[in-house]
This record gives C-alpha cells, sequence and structure tokens, in this order.
C-alpha cells in the first residue's frame, strides 16, 4: 500500500493531528484561564510580585522591566532582566501576579544554579541549529529519496525535541518556585488566590507539554518514513 494515497498523509492524520488539537485545546485554555484570574485582584501588581518572590529568595540584582504585547512575559539571562508584558507589570490581578513570579522563579533558577536550567542553555545553541535545519533536510531527503539528508534532519529534529524535553522540569519548578514565593511573600493570603494562581501557572504549563507532544509524533512519524524507504 503507498504510504501517501490521494495526497492523504495517514500517519499525520492518526499520529501527529490528534496532538496538534491537542496543543490548540491547551493554547486555547491558558488565554481562557488567564482571562478568568484577571478578574480576581489582590494588593500587589506584578512588578511587585517578581520583586518580592527574588528577595524572598535573596536575589537582589534582577532588573524588572516592561515589554509590549500580549503575554509576551520572559526573563533574559544575558542581560539578567525580568520583562512584564502590558497586562501583567502594572496589573493586581491572581494571573498578573502568578506570570511575573514564574518569570521570577526562572531568575532564581539561574541564581541558584539550578541544573536543568544549565543544561538546557549549554544545548540550545546546537539545539536552534538543529530546529531550523532540520524541516528543510527533512523535506528536501524525501522529495528526492536522498536518505543520508533524510537520517540527518531526523538527528536535528531529535536535538531540537531533547531542548523541549529539558525544557519541561524547568518549566515546572519555575512554577514551583513562584508559588512557595507568592505565599512566603504574603502577595496571596489565601488558598483560593494561591489555587487560582496555580491554574493559571498549570495552564501555561500544558502548552509546554502540548508542544512537546507534537514534535514527538512528528519524529514518530519520520522515522517510520525513513524506515519504510530503507526497504
Amino acid at each position: 500500500m503507498p504510504y501517501f494515497y490521494y495526497g492523504i498523509d495517514p500517519l499525520y492524520l492518526y499520529l501527529v493531528l490528534p496532538a496538534i488539537v491537542l496543543s490548540l485545546i491547551a493554547q486555547i485554555n491558558v488565554k481562557s484561564t488567564f482571562s478568568k484570574y484577571s478578574n480576581y485582584h489582590c494588593n500587589y501588581t506584578g512588578a511587585d510580585a517578581a520583586k518580592r518572590v527574588l528577595e524572598s529568595n535573596g536575589v537582589y540584582d534582577v532588573k524588572i522591566e516592561r515589554v509590549s504585547g500580549n503575554l509576551t512575559d520572559h526573563y533574559d539571562p544575558k542581560t539578567n532582566v525580568i520583562r512584564l508584558s502590558d497586562a501583567v507589570y502594572s496589573a493586581t490581578s491572581i494571573s498578573a501576579v502568578g506570570v511575573a513570579a514564574h518569570e521570577a522563579g526562572h531568575a532564581v533558577q539561574y541564581a541558584k544554579g539550578y541544573s536543568p536550567i544549565k543544561v538546557r542553555t549549554a544545548i540550545y545553541p546546537v539545539c536552534n541549529i538543529g530546529s531550523q535545519l532540520s524541516m528543510p533536510l527533512l523535506l528536501i531527503g524525501l522529495l528526492f529519496n536522498y536518505s543520508f539528508l533524510m537520517n540527518l534532519g531526523i538527528i536535528f529534529f531529535s536535538a531540537a525535541l531533547v531542548f523541549q524535553l529539558v525544557t519541561l522540569p524547568v518549566e515546572f519548578n519555575a512554577s514551583k518556585r513562584a508559588l512557595v514565593g507568592l505565599r512566603d511573600s504574603s502577595i496571596l493570603l489565601d488558598d483560593g488566590e494561591i489555587k487560582g494562581a496555580r491554574k493559571v501557572l498549570s495552564a501555561a504549563a500544558l502548552t509546554y507539554i502540548a508542544a512537546f507532544l507534537v514534535s514527538l509524533t512528528q519524529l514518530l512519524r519520520f522515522l517510520i518514513i525513513a524506515n519504510r524507504r530503507r526497504r
């Protein structure tokens, strides 16, 4: 039976597409959860929360800046700066302080020498190159039946997948540090507020899991295709 039947890729339909649907659901969920808990407020802004979480961990040299965009929040280890979006920096919602505390958690990871984030930083250059080159190599290899290019593309794609895998514990740990910091700093005082922040951070974590599953199913698909071409 031919691999493609009237232009339809069965492996993509049955293996990759469900993971993509899950990823879309996760993205919708994180936006809706953030929106929901944007209506619940506390006495601190996102910037305040980030600062207090840092200070509760003995970290005082990280700058906190505003950045444009929606959910563009991130920690930049090169400049040692936490950048918070307009919806987070000056907002007092549970969503805002949860996201800000999460980015502070990443800064604390670097300050404390958290091992997985060291590994992620070390492998980033290679994995980034792999991410950019894998698809062109795979497509050329498939189109012209060059097994060498196909195998090289799979290796590069695997490197990018490893980066996503290492990212998972980094994100989970940052959220854990965020929740502990929010409670210890008395930013969120009751269990309901902590529960709301946990839901926001859990929703965000699911997007990383879903993205990893999409890449994993893609890799399995490419491996199956390559194996069939060898026969």
